[in-house]
């Protein structure tokens, strides 16, 4: 096999300058959904917003770029391959010796959690169509468990057996890895489970959710082991070290909760964003270092002994949260409902999606920096104060079926006339 010379230089490039002090990897285009690190503990992989995956060994990425939508998960399966999942609804398997990627599959909703089974000969993802998918390693026929609800995330037994699930409708079930059966509803929280830490060897299970709980079960018979459910909400994220000595739990409201292990007593919790939310966490390899992303460009590291004196996440809010007094009606609906994927300058920048300077007279999918899905690059629609009002009014879903733009409204007539005319503002084309 060729090995890209790229990034065969960055697979030994020792990261030294990953662990043991705050560091920050910074050039996503968005948020930060996943996060992983390498087997060897050299390399750390970043999922984004911005529909790409950051290989990292030091502060320069390479951008692996393959997913037609967010990517919202990613997990190493050995040093060299991993794999992702997002709001495609796709898999991927990358072969990160030659940055390329191979499309295992896909689900029929939202890709939210990948996980490797312990023997890295079978993967587990987790979506919202209902259903787990496993896919062998060494076979090209997925099978997929029905569920029944929204799947949030999956942890395999350390056997690989037996498969864990956390769905929205509260409930933790476990399924027979080999035939796909219910092996066990394991147990039932009142809100949905988001995601799931499992200690087979110590005998517990850590789970997180939507009501803000975050509890610890005895593996054997579910029974609480620990209530460390505090006043935020929703539970996002969670990870441990790889000695499993300390677990990390990521909330709605921007804080980084560290837990002992041992006892379950507070290590330390700290508010990492001004306003939440952290959707990813992981440990370095030698768990000095625990790595989180949120709404912000970037991923951010703290050494656990040296929380206190590391900066925020954002030392202030990103503007499409809160919106100054000066600003317009028009200019705050851009920050709040488009920001996030768009720009207004001449590149699209790794957004989302494409820049929206000039785009009062553009063909949709006419940017020619940015890959569109099949639906736009064979619309005819023209963006005018028209289409622009109609994609808000109906959302991008029913007015342009099949498009991978995120559903989003904007309900007031008045609010989608102020937002276009704040548009106008930064196209050449005035008048339609």
């Amino acid at each position: 096999m060729r090995v890209w010379a790229p990034l065969l230089a960055l697979l030994l490039w020792p990261a030294a300058t990953l662990a043991g002090d705050f560091f920050t990897l910074e050039g996503h285009g968005g948020p930060i959904k996943g996060i992983a690190v390498s087997p060897d503990g050299q390399r750390i992989l970043t999922a984004s917003f911005d529909n790409a995956l950051g290989l990292w060994s030091g502060r320069a990425p390479i951008w692996l770029d393959g997913h037609e939508a967010a990517v919202n998960t990613v997990a190493f399966v050995d040093d060299t391959t991993a794999v992702s999942g997002g709001d495609d609804f796709a898999v991927r398997l990358w072969d990160l010796a030659s940055g390329t990627s191979q499309e295992l599959g896909r689900h029929k909703g939202k890709v939210m959690s990948v996980r490797v089974s312990d023997d890295q000969k079978m993967v587990a993802s987790a979506s919202w169509d209902g259903t787990v998918g496993l896919w062998s390693l060494s076979s090209a026929e997925p099978r997929f468990i029905e569920v029944g609800a929204n799947v949030n995330d999956v942890a395999f037994s350390t056997d690989g057996t037996l498969l864990y699930t956390g769905a929205s409708d509260g409930k933790i079930r476990i399924y027979d890895v080999a035939t796909g059966d219910l092996h066990q509803l394991f147990l039932s929280n009142g809100f949905g489970v988001n995601t799931l830490v499992l200690n087979e060897g110590a005998g517990w299970l850590a789970y997180g959710a939507v009501d803000g709980v975050t509890k610890v079960v005895d593996v054997q018979s579910a029974a609480l082991i620990k209530d460390v459910t505090l006043e935020r909400r929703p539970i996002l994220a969670m990870a441990t070290d790889r000695q499993k000595q300390t677990l990390a739990v990521g909330d709605g409201e921007g804080y980084i909760l560290l837990l002992n292990t041992s006892d379950w007593s507070i290590a330390n919790d700290f508010r990492a964003t001004h306003r939440g939310p952290i959707w990813a966490l992981a440990f370095s390899q030698d768990g000095d270092n625990v790595h989180a992303g949120g709404l912000d460009d970037a991923m951010y590291s703290w050494p656990l002994s040296d929380q206190e004196d590391a900066p925020r996440m954002v030392e202030q809010d990103r503007t499409f949260l809160n919106g100054t007094d000066s600003a317009s009606n028009g200019e705050r609906q851009f920050q709040r409902k488009c920001s996030i994927c768009h720009t207004l300058t001449g590149d699209s920048a790794r957004r989302a999606g494409p820049t929206l300077r000039n785009v009062f007279g553009r063909r949709a999918g006419a940017v020619a920096d940015y890959s569109y899905s099949d639906t736009l690059q064979t619309s005819d629609i023209v963006w005018s104060a028209q289409t622009i009002d109609a994609l808000f009014d109906l959302g991008p879903d029913v007015y342009i079926a099949g498009t991978k733009m995120p559903v989003q409204r904007i309900a007031r007539a008045e609010d989608r006339a102020d937002l276009i005319e704040y548009l106008r503002t930064y196209s050449d084309i005035k008048d339609d």
